[in-house]
């Protein structure tokens, strides 16, 4: 064991235990980090390491925590199983994703219900027969803090991918064929849209006994106050829920 485990403190996120709340927001961007940050109680850095960036404030006085996670399901896994370390356990990804549906807009929320794993790193938690699903309260807040803001949202499965080139430029990779032919197969299934965190989030969080759950915008940059916004309503209002649960 390294000096920094004996310490508490996590290898990667830096963090040591009390430095994080329950309930963290997990951005992929560093930069969006402070943006989301912005709009919870008194919230201060804590950490910055490789891609990691946390700050922690409070909601109703209950800490939460903002954490990054950069590009992919491999820095997601190692984030949420070091964040479990330190004492959280509700995540929700705030993110951007390409669009998949042709009923949908630029600007769009979704809610994601669960994930297609057509990635790798979750295959080395569960077997890919297991699925990624998102917590049903966590859908829930969700869809009630868009909804309470009027707020064009979907709700639905999503895809979730290791190769950003091979979905944006297919054409040009040596599996063309193959790519198009599963991207048409997930949009007929009615996958909402496409990004790269959400389905190795849910298995990881699943297996370590842990809620998640996903908030994306459908390609735009113009609506990250949207999304950070309601990200951060979400929160409260799974707070609420979870607060009148416990005195119950």
């Amino acid at each position: 064991m390294s000096e920094i485990s004996k310490q508490g403190l996590q290898y990667h996120i830096h963090c040591r235990p009390g430095d994080v709340g329950k309930y963290v927001l997990l951005p992929g961007d560093p930069g969006r980090v402070p943006k989301i940050a912005a709009y919870l109680d008194d919230a201060k850095k804590i950490a910055q390491n490789r891609e990691y960036v946390v700050y922690t404030g409070s909601i109703h006085g209950e800490p939460v925590s903002v954490c990054s996670t950069g590009i992919g399901c491999p820095s997601t896994a190692i984030a949420v199983e070091e964040l479990v370390r330190c004492g959280a356990d509700t995540f929700i990804r705030v993110g951007t994703s390409g669009m998949m549906q042709p009923n949908m807009q630029s600007g769009d929320l979704i809610i994601a219900t669960a994930a297609i794993r057509d990635e790798g790193t979750s295959r080395q938690y569960l077997p890919l027969e297991f699925p990624a699903v998102a917590s049903p309260d966590i859908v829930w807040a969700f869809m009630d803090a868009c909804r309470s803001n009027n707020i064009r949202h979907h709700v639905g499965v999503v895809h979730s991918k290791d190769s950003f080139y091979g979905e944006v430029e297919m054409d040009r990779m040596p599996m063309a064929d193959q790519l198009k032919s599963r991207w048409k197969a997930w949009v007929a299934g009615g996958a909402l849209c496409s990004e790269m965190e959400a389905a190795t989030l849910f298995v990881v969080s699943s297996f370590l006994g842990k809620r998640a759950g996903a908030i994306m915008l459908a390609e735009a940059h113009d609506g990250m106050d949207t999304l950070c916004k309601t990200a951060v309503a979400g929160i409260q209002k799974l707070l609420e829920k979870d607060n009148m649960n416990s005195s119950s």
